[in-house]
């Protein structure tokens, strides 16, 4: 009775206080993740207090937002839109792997870590928040907008490149033999085409199963459906969040338009405490140290992540602000890092902080980039605009010089005389 009453008091005061974060968040017009991982970061451990009795409850709603954010950003789009997209979007693919995957490996090695914490240190820097992203782009309206499809390609091949990055790992961190690996990889790849295969052959069936029109019975069985697929992509060492992925590629027109509003109140919720698990996962104690080592991979991973969006945006004819939207979205690192490090660099508590402390800075960095980037870089560009114009309309009639910023919204002109 009273864990029950403890678990009930915490839990209604973490929401009382994400609900005021919320509310002080789209009155500065910021992202409120950045607020939700700093909560988390108080009521952890070593925080200012510590919320012993929720905090059991907020991990097992971590992994259900995670769920639920993938979910409803797949009901945005339909299987062969997904797919096509996809593919044109291999080349991107790459140049993510490169891009940010060297530089975590090189890090490694400079940090003189063993073949599993190079492995281990290169998906951090590689693979971003699949969770923090999708939400991300919800909460910015950005759904609809030509650069997106880009970005969700990019974060699902991620999520499948898994499907062959998590058993070699886990062969590298226990020490096994090289066909454990291959068999591993050899499984879950095969269970990620046959789950393919078999959305787009069969399912318009199971479409028709899940829909049904008491929205009780719809959030149900769309709820269920996806938390088992997910359950089992886990079991193959696939991201759960590929499993949700693709029950929200199953349902299209009316159906996803029903599920997402039947589904969206439970999404916030969970993904609350998804963002609120992230920071409960640091002591304060510990980034000290590491946060050097830490702020230098975040800043080539945010260059990194830019440059990576701003290729696969480009490929789909995006401009300038577009292709920029779409790299700031894709800075953020979250929980494959967390779980990566929890498992395999667990004896290493360096590597430990390090990747924390990293997820840390870029999980709160990308929300606020992600916002105020394009909209700087499009101020910007009119600024120049501007002064090209005017220097074009001075030439125009006979006046030497251009113009240049005199602060604020003033402008000073450099005048030469006319010979």
């Amino acid at each position: 009775m009273h864990a029950s009453l403890a678990l009930l008091l915490e839990l209604g005061i973490a929401l009382a206080g994400l609900s005021m974060l919320g509310s002080a968040a789209r009155w500065a017009g910021i992202p409120v993740i950045p607020l939700y991982l700093l909560a988390g970061l108080v009521l952890g451990g070593g925080g200012f207090t510590t919320a012993h009795a929720a905090g059991g409850f907020v991990r097992t709603g971590a992994s259900i937002g995670v769920v639920l954010l993938l979910l409803t950003l797949g009901l945005e789009f339909s299987t062969e839109e997904f797919l096509v997209s996809a593919h044109r979007h291999l080349p991107s693919a790459a140049v993510d792997l490169v891009a940010n995957a060297v530089p975590g490996a090189v890090a490694g090695l400079v940090l003189g870590l063993d073949a599993a914490g190079v492995v281990a240190l290169a998906g951090v820097t590689w693979v971003s928040s699949s969770g923090i992203v999708s939400r991300l782009l919800a909460d910015l309206r950005q759904l609809g907008n030509r650069e997106t499809p880009a970005v969700l390609s990019v974060l699902v091949i991620e999520d499948f490149a898994m499907a062959v990055y998590l058993p070699l790992l886990a062969v590298l961190g226990s020490g096994g033999t090289w066909w454990q690996a291959l068999i591993g990889v050899t499984v879950a790849v095969t269970a990620v085409a046959v789950a393919f295969a078999g959305s787009r052959r069969w399912g318009h069936h199971v479409n028709r199963w899940l829909v049904h029109p008491d929205p009780e019975q719809l959030m149900l069985r769309v709820l269920g459906a996806t938390l088992v697929v997910a359950a089992l992509a886990e079991m193959v060492n696939v991201s759960a969040a590929v499993g949700a992925l693709l029950i929200g590629l199953t349902l299209t027109g009316e159906s996803a338009a029903r599920a997402r509003a039947v589904l969206s109140p439970l999404r916030d919720l969970f993904a609350a405490a998804f963002f609120l698990s992230i920071g409960l996962t640091v002591r304060p104690a510990e980034l000290v140290a590491a946060m050097p080592v830490a702020t230098v991979l975040a800043t080539a991973g945010v260059a990194t992540k830019i440059l990576t969006g701003w290729y696969a945006a480009a490929r789909d004819g995006s401009g300038t602000r577009g292709r920029l939207r779409a790299g700031a979205a894709l800075i953020a690192r979250g929980e494959f890092s967390v779980v990566v490090v929890g498992t395999v660099a667990a004896d290493e508590s360096a590597l430990a902080s390090t990747v924390v402390a990293y997820v840390l800075v870029l999980a709160i960095a990308g929300p606020l980039l992600a916002r105020y980037l394009p909209a700087w870089a499009d101020r910007r560009g009119s600024t120049e605009r501007h002064d090209r114009q005017v220097a074009r309309s001075r030439r125009a009639n006979g006046l030497g010089g251009a113009p240049r910023s005199g602060g604020g919204s003033s402008w000073h002109y450099v005048e030469s005389r006319e010979g």
